[in-house]
């Protein structure tokens, strides 16, 4: 259930932010009367959102054989891709994304079709977030059972939402900063996690070698269908009893993407004073 909650809240939030920003500027140029055209956004992005999450799911149950752990795989390989790309684009724009979406929203009100124009803004803000978050939740439902995933889920876009209520209203100072960056570690391992299953969907098939199978096994001391075995399952990818090239995939993702992230990001190097 946790790792639903903490994916809903993240990409929730994210939204609610964006939404609320949306919102905070049409109150600024006292067009209040376009906050219909935003919410219609919203609601046709949840509802593609949603079509995209069952369509996943019910592609992963229909198939059979060999077909089904190769399209397990390639959907936790591609969740993870699209999970770090996020945590890459966040980390560039963050600074950036109040000032840009205020300006969108004044460039949308100021064209004679200004509904439709925020209408757009608001479902394609909205739709990036719910598209990736039904990506991640349809690659949790294959590693565990559908009603913790959903329930995790649920709860976590309750809590996006109040917090991003609280936040548009200045009841609630949050520090944004210290969240996306306590969520994005915890972000990074699961998606490590998602690599490693992935890769031992393709070990199974045949399509990697195992080289070492075993690397070892802890079954004996944390069984992986135990309650702590599927919570560190379902969060951190683990396996009481994998091979080699899943440990090995796990580590090169872990370290490859956490170097890049330490990185600074690029500023404009300041003029010298003539």
């Amino acid at each position: 259930m946790f790792p639903a909650f903490l994916l809903a809240l993240r990409e929730g939030l994210e939204a609610a932010l964006v939404v609320g920003l949306i919102l905070g500027t049409l109150a600024r140029l006292r067009l209040a009367g376009l906050r219909r055209a935003v919410w219609g956004g919203v609601a046709g992005a949840a509802a593609v959102s949603l079509a995209v999450a069952g369509g996943l799911y019910a592609v992963g149950r229909a198939l059979e054989g060999p077909a089904e752990p190769i399209f397990e795989g390639a959907t936790m390989l591609l969740a993870a891709a699209v999970l770090t790309w996020m945590l890459f684009w966040m980390r560039r724009h963050a600074p950036h994304l109040r000032r840009q979406i205020e300006a969108d929203v004044e460039r949308a009100s100021l064209l004679r079709a200004a509904g439709r124009g925020l209408f757009a803004l608001a479902f394609f803000a909205v739709v990036r977030e719910g598209v990736e978050l039904a990506l991640f939740l349809a690659a949790l439902l294959f590693q565990t059972g559908r009603q913790p995933v959903l329930a995790g889920a649920l709860l976590g876009l309750v809590a996006a939402v109040g917090l991003g209520w609280a936040v548009y209203s200045s009841s609630l100072r949050l520090n944004l900063r210290l969240f996306f960056r306590v969520t994005t570690v915890l972000l990074l391992v699961f998606a490590a996690g998602l690599v490693a299953h992935g890769v031992h969907e393709f070990v199974e098939v045949g399509w990697l070698p195992p080289l070492v199978d075993p690397i070892w096994n802890t079954n004996g001391l944390l069984p992986e269908q135990s309650i702590p075995g599927q919570f560190l399952k379902a969060l951190f990818g683990y396996n009481g009893d994998p091979t080699l090239m899943e440990v090995g995939a796990y580590l090169a993702y872990v370290a490859s993407i956490a170097a890049f992230l330490r990185r600074p990001t690029w500023r404009t190097a300041p003029r010298p004073v003539s």
